[in-house]
């Protein structure tokens, strides 16, 4: 058993009440990147990308960005 990063942009989406498109301009992250953390069709999100979000909406706790899931390998 593994583990996987989960990326929880749908989430955020969700409880912040925007589109992908506006928070893509909020955090000054590309679209299509967001959409492919969004999909899980992107495995890698840079720290900076984390900061812009975290910054932008006042997050505090990383958790509510990203979270850790097992996987079945």
């Amino acid at each position: 058993m593994g583990k996987k990063i989960i990326v929880k942009i749908p989430h955020l989406l969700k409880k912040l009440n925007i589109s992908l498109r506006e928070f893509s301009r909020r955090t000054d992250i590309r679209h299509s990147t967001l959409s492919e953390l969004s999909n899980g069709k992107r495995e890698r999100i840079s720290f900076h990308h984390i900061e812009s979000i975290a910054e932008e909406y006042n997050i505090k706790d990383i958790r509510e960005i990203i979270t850790l899931e097992d996987t079945e390998d």
